[in-house]
């Protein structure tokens, strides 16, 4: 009972943070996993007429919810304080739980009791987001196996077992890889052109390390310190090399944390599972559950959009070569210069430059600004909620409410990049909204980004990539907390098509771009002043400054994804880098050099949900523009803003996504918006 994450709970009670250790993990798991798996037999063992919602569903997600409890926490503190210890747990508990998962896809038992609910009488009388759930649970299960004969389901659950060991060291090996890596530098001059800030935070990194001058690390601030400012191109060669060889066989840390045969492990035993299951690969078995039908569709939309956007990326870095040449006589143009001289081609040509707008966006006033602009065209209110237990002190708890103060959610916000927190950006689920017979328990969500921190003293500036990318991950918050369903299976998130699931995190980033949302919140943190007009117009400029190459650059890594799932060959030697390089001939005009090795950091396919599916941040972005157009055509008016929260958001997974999309803009997604945003059209 001293066990915080055992902790018996009222709907909506928090994890305590203040109280959860490592070695609390094990314990609750294995004591959660055992009482479910007791209930579970129990459940089935009795009169199966009363296996039906009530007697069937609804405990299981009394089960789910258990489980959530004890693991979710674990899970979260592995990503925002992977500590030794922290590690350690989480590698303990990551079989077991994945081994449980896998008996409760595969159990016989339970998959025949949802087939007797599909076809009791009762099932007509279910609401269509019941329904949603017992066809969603039934498709699960057979592409867990549920109908492969013994040795088979026995494969099948070995190679699961597997993938989720496999993947785990994939993104640990990226975090000790980011970790062993730092320069020292003593000599000022080296840093020449990098920001006061840049320059700051590294100071900040050295004196935490009783170092005099400088260090530069390869968290994603410090190395855009030096690849976007720097003038000293050997620094930014060598910042370079290192970032692009993470996790692999090249580079200053060459053979240590190396990921390329984990790659390899992992997409082989992906094309197994599919096979198991009847698939001809692993990305017909990923569009199983999305909205794309075949990797054909996926394949033609990437290669038409790679056709609009091609001879637009060729005339821009035709013009950054120019640029770089007119500029610093540089006949060798390299990766390593291109976000050097595209800040500066931006800065002349645009007169604009990240750090010229950093002084207009103090995290605070962002983030209230961001907040300000939700409460608006949704009708709801964010306040601050204080005495909350937190995992540390830079993280901040809000509540969601009704105008009329009705409670809707709970969220948590931890903005800032530290020492033994995964990089990146994400917004992940601590508790899902479910009604029950004790009540409505209502979402959590954690809000979790990796700003450049606050120096000592000072307020954090973020940069407007930053504020783009806090509109990003609040917008799959918001899809998690403003959902109306009731049914945990398909609340928020959950059930949602995974190219579809980007629909209103980049959704949120168009309002990074709108005059008034920006005038609202972006002031100059010493003197108040709103940003200068002409400052503004330049901002929303830049949104199409180099889109051709940005373009090229998303399709290049999906085009890849795909095509590495749909056309494993296990007798290819080299088939990662070799598929990476096709995709690289068709599609980019700037290839890296040949140590490059990009896919061994590559962690939204190789140790995330994006597997086959890295394509639906753009088939997401089609949908997304011609969402925000829907605002634009009706001079953002409220009525809009509550349609889109009462189709997209409010619904979840209960509904397909195609259909909420129609529901709200009256027909089917069109590209041209996307194009017009982007400058390509």
């Amino acid at each position: 009972m001293n066990n915080p994450l055992l902790a018996a709970a009222t709907p909506g009670a928090l994890p305590a943070f203040d109280r959860i250790e490592p070695q609390h993990a094990e314990p609750a798991l294995l004591a959660v996993i055992n009482e479910n798996k007791a209930q579970l037999e129990q459940l089935l063992a009795g009169d199966a007429a009363r296996l039906n919602w009530e007697g069937l569903v609804e405990p299981l997600e009394d089960m789910g919810e258990r489980l959530g409890r004890a693991w979710g926490p674990v899970q979260h503190l592995f990503g925002v304080k992977a500590t030794a210890d922290w590690r350690k747990a989480y590698n303990i508990c990551l079989p077991k739980l994945t081994e449980y998962s896998l008996e409760m896809s595969q159990h016989e038992g339970l998959f025949q009791a949802y087939e007797r609910v599909s076809k009791s009488a009762g099932y007509a009388d279910f609401s269509p987001s019941r329904k949603k759930v017992i066809i969603d649970a039934l498709r699960d299960f057979k592409l867990a196996g549920i109908a492969l004969p013994p040795p088979e389901k026995a494969r099948y659950k070995r190679v699961a077992l597997k993938l989720s060991e496999l993947q785990a060291r994939f993104e640990e090996n990226l975090m000790d890889s980011v970790q062993a890596f730092s320069k020292h530098v003593t000599d000022e001059s080296l840093l020449a052109g990098m920001t006061e800030e840049g320059k700051a935070q590294a100071a900040e990194k050295a004196r935490a390390k009783n170092l005099e001058g400088w260090l530069l690390t390869l968290d994603f601030p410090s190395y855009d310190a030096v690849i976007s400012y720097a003038d000293n191109r050997e620094l930014r060669f060598e910042l370079y090399q290192a970032y692009a060889t993470r996790a692999s066989d090249q580079g200053p840390l060459a053979g240590q944390h190396d990921n390329s045969q984990l790659a390899d492990e992992i997409l082989a035993l992906r094309d197994e599972q599919a096979k198991l299951l009847g698939f001809n690969n692993f990305a017909e078995l990923s569009l199983a559950t999305k909205m794309a039908e075949s990797p054909a569709e996926v394949e033609n939309f990437l290669l038409d959009l790679a056709a609009k956007a091609k001879p637009h990326a060729e005339a821009e870095l035709s013009e950054l070569k120019s640029y770089a040449k007119k500029r610093d006589g540089l006949e060798d143009f390299q990766p390593w210069d291109s976000a050097y001289y595209t800040e500066k081609l931006k800065e002349e040509k645009l007169g604009f430059s990240e750090e010229e707008v950093r002084p207009y966006f103090p995290a605070p006033q962002v983030i209230q600004g961001m907040f300000a602009l939700v409460e608006r065209i949704y009708g709801v209110s964010i306040e601050k909620i204080d005495g909350i237990a937190t995992w540390h002190p830079d993280v901040t708890t809000y509540a969601l409410k009704e105008k009329d103060g009705a409670e809707i959610g709970l969220f948590y916000l931890d903005p800032y990049a530290r020492q033994d927190k995964r990089g990146g950006a994400w917004m992940d689920e601590c508790l899902g909204r479910r009604r029950t017979a004790s009540g409505l328990q209502r979402p959590v969500a954690y809000l979790t980004c990796n700003f450049t921190p606050p120096l000592a003293g000072k307020v954090a500036l973020l940069t407007h990539d930053e504020v783009v990318t806090l509109f990003h991950e609040f917008g799959h918050g918001l899809h998690h907390l403003l959902t109306r369903v009731d049914e945990a299976a398909i609340s928020g998130i959950r059930g949602v098509a995974w190219d579809a699931v980007e629909l209103p995190s980049q959704f949120m980033e168009n309002w990074c771009y709108n005059r008034e949302t920006l005038r609202g919140f972006a002031r100059h943190w010493k003197t108040g002043e709103r940003i200068p007009d002409q400052l503004l117009q330049k901002l929303q400029k830049s949104r199409t400054f180099m889109a051709g190459l940005g373009t090229l650059r998303q399709i290049e890594f999906s085009l890849f994804d795909l095509r590495l799932h749909r056309d494993f060959d296990a007798a290819k030697v080299g088939r990662v880098l070799a598929t990476l390089e096709q995709v690289r001939r068709e599609v980019s005009i700037f290839a890296p050099p040949a140590w490059n090795r990009m896919p061994n950091s590559f962690t939204h396919v190789f140790a995330g949900g994006y597997a086959a599916g890295y394509y639906s941040y753009k088939w997401a972005e089609v949908l997304s523009a011609d969402a925000f157009a829907a605002f634009e055509e009706s001079a953002f008016d409220r009525e809009t803003g509550y349609r889109f929260r009462d189709t997209v958001l409010a619904n979840g997974g209960a509904r397909e996504a195609m259909d909420l999309f129609v529901e709200f803009r009256g027909r089917k997604p069109s590209i041209e918006p996307l194009l017009k945003q982007s400058g390509l059209a």
